[in-house]
């Protein structure tokens, strides 16, 4: 994965890792029923079909964007945020089987597109529905997070335990990243036990360690556990991370 620029980006190995977690996202999706697809996700107010739904009209939010980058002609990712989520609400309650053909015909467009992208396209600026502008690469980036997130957020067998340790290491950079621009930030200092990294969060003091292995760490800052595996010094407990997705 990439950090944000392009110049350590390596699509192919990237490509690897999207098209693996998508074999997993699907063969997950495939033992569904119908009353399964309607079962609760664990994602407030989403069904296991607002998932899915989501995941495959993100494929095709990623697609446009590097069509964008590929061409020079602008695509957007979506009309806005709301025409996203309206196109979320009316897919949701489809059959288990037009799901899963959704996902997977998506994902195999997402892929068709990056493999038609050049080098150069990688480096050219688009922009995110929200208004951020980045470099191309970071669809990809964005592409293998939501796969292997919301895969986890399907709350049917597959958790944050069986994220690749590269993707944790990555992403755990990210996220801490994220939090230290936000202001405020609760202040923090974490400690990855299986690692040896350190990481902080805010200049703020005091500031409680927070101790536990990457995929620990990195699985509570996103909100996918209550952090039971994690252990706090110099500090009461646990602080509250803010939302991120």
């Amino acid at each position: 994965m990439t950090t944000g620029s392009p110049t350590d980006f390596e699509p192919v190995a990237v490509l690897e890792q999207i098209d693996a977690a998508t074999a997993q996202l699907l063969r997950t999706a495939s033992r569904f029923t119908d009353g399964d697809a309607r079962a609760p996700s664990l994602l407030p107010g989403w069904t296991r079909g607002h998932v899915l739904t989501h995941l495959a009209r993100n494929a095709d939010g990623g697609r446009r964007l590097l069509t964008w980058a590929r061409t020079g002609v602008e695509t957007a990712e979506y009309a806005s945020m709301a025409a996203r989520d309206e196109e979320i609400e009316r897919g949701a309650g489809r059959s288990a089987d037009a799901l899963l053909a959704d996902v997977r015909e998506s994902a195999d467009r997402f892929a068709a597109e990056y493999r038609r992208m050049t080098a150069k396209a990688w480096s050219r600026k688009v922009r995110w529905t929200g208004g951020h502008e980045r470099p191309a690469a970071r669809a990809a980036d964005s592409r293998l997070s939501e796969v292997l997130v919301h895969h986890a957020d399907l709350n049917a067998g597959y958790t944050p335990a069986q994220w690749p340790s590269p993707f944790v290491h990555d992403m755990l950079e990210r996220v801490v990243a994220s939090f230290t621009a936000r202001d405020p930030a609760p202040a923090m200092r974490l400690h990855a036990t299986d690692t040896g990294t350190w990481y902080r969060v805010s200049d703020a003091q005091p500031a409680p360690e927070i101790h536990g292995a990457e995929n620990a760490l990195l699985s509570w800052l996103m909100g996918r556990s209550p952090g039971d595996d994690l252990t706090v010094r110099n500090g009461p407990a646990l602080p509250e991370p803010p939302f991120l997705y």
